[in-house]
């Protein structure tokens, strides 16, 4: 059925913390030119138009540093998703009986891998306590840290709640005491101005489909550090080829097989995108779609919030529940009956559910992105009042 006004049946996607949607006109555009009018490898041939693809990944490193204040191309590595990107890093820096600090928050992305490598590696995880809310006292870092902590490694906010994490406290903990930082950046890269230098990042692991507003496919690793990162894949990387083991420099020791050029030139075009309207104008859009969705449903009945309510604390993600409804019979009656997306379930988060209380039950999660109005929050809190 949907929302209709003046005959048109309305859409209303609010699910941006899973992906980003609708994408900015010049990625498609570039995708669709690129697979179109070029389509060739990139540092696999000396021919104009794979030359022209080498600039693409040349450029989009160049702008990704932009973005986040970095100055190094070469120590920007491309990925299929932040998934990659934490799997390489972790996999790629952890030792046999290394001890390891992460948040009580973490997607799957990070915990599943560290919970294989404790089986794998008999690591030691420690978890950061945190409140019901996901607020994180950055000095309970420095009280796990131990002589084997060889990594910390933190959401820059939560999935699930929004919760932003002091980020930039805990990478001074981290360098005081000579320790790798890494961030997962899946929720704040691009809705939040990220500084690779000012909030003491090490390592930054960012994916393109979120809020970076590129195409799916897409992800990366900055690198802002000395500390190395041994390759977990080995192969070709178009040049070297007569040495037989994976090089030592960056970005061919971590970037192995043919890139997503097509998908690279997609985000090349996002990131410029952002440029041009800028991160802070961005963050002030979403705070105030975040401020003004979480008055609005607080009046919505028998509703429950989760996470500290603050729209100065989150990113634009609410996770709440519904007396007597269980979260996934919610997300399809506003499906179905209103044409409004939203997800339901764990979220790939079982660890912040475990902060929240509802690890057994899940949350509605409604994210909103840059392209939302504040009309489609009244529009939600009206099929919520109507259930």
């Amino acid at each position: 059925m949907g929302i209709y006004l003046g005959g048109i049946n309305v859409e209303i996607y609010l699910d941006n913390a899973a992906t980003s949607f609708p994408k900015p006109k010049e990625v498609s555009e570039a995708v669709y030119d690129f697979m179109t009018n070029n389509g060739t490898s990139s540092g696999r041939g000396a021919y104009k138009k794979a030359m022209e693809s080498d600039f693409i990944i040349y450029e989009c490193r160049k702008l990704i540093g932009e973005l986040f204040n970095f100055k190094s191309p070469k120590n920007v590595i491309f990925t299929s998703n932040v998934t990659e990107s934490i799997n390489m890093v972790l996999r790629g820096m952890i030792k046999e009986n290394d001890h390891v600090i992460t948040s009580s928050l973490e997607h799957n992305a990070v915990w599943r891998t560290l919970k294989t490598l404790e089986k794998e590696k008999n690591i030691d995880i420690s978890k950061v306590k945190c409140d019901k809310n996901g607020i994180t006292k950055a000095n309970d870092v420095e009280k796990l840290i131990k002589e084997n902590t060889k990594l910390i490694i933190f959401t820059a906010a939560s999935n699930v709640i929004g919760t932003i994490q002091p980020i930039k406290e805990i990478g001074e903990i981290a360098r005081k005491n000579k320790i790798p930082f890494v961030v997962d950046g899946a929720q704040l890269c691009g809705a939040y101005k990220v500084d690779i230098e000012k909030d003491n990042i090490d390592i930054l692991t960012f994916t393109g489909h979120k809020s970076l507003l590129g195409p799916m496919g897409t992800g990366g690793i900055v690198i802002n550090c000395d500390y190395n990162i041994e390759p977990i894949k080995s192969g070709g990387t178009g040049g070297d080829s007569a040495y037989e083991y994976q090089v030592n420099y960056y970005p061919n020791k971590l970037e192995t097989g043919t890139l997503n050029v097509s998908g690279i030139c997609g985000l090349r075009s996002a990131i410029k995108f952002l440029l041009k309207e800028q991160v802070e104008n961005i963050y002030e859009k979403e705070k105030s779609l975040t401020k003004y969705a979480l008055n609005i449903l607080s009046k919505v009945k028998d509703i429950e919030i989760y996470g500290p309510k603050d729209w100065e604390k989150i990113t634009p993600v609410i996770s709440f529940n519904i007396k007597n409804k269980r979260p996934e019979d919610v997300a399809h009656i506003l499906g179905d009956k209103y044409n409004i997306m939203v997800r339901a379930g764990l979220h790939c988060a079982p660890c912040a559910h475990e902060i929240i209380g509802t690890k057994e039950r899940g949350t509605v999660r409604v994210s909103m992105g840059y392209f939302n109005e504040k009309e489609e929050i009244d529009k939600l809190a009206y099929a919520l009042n109507n259930l």
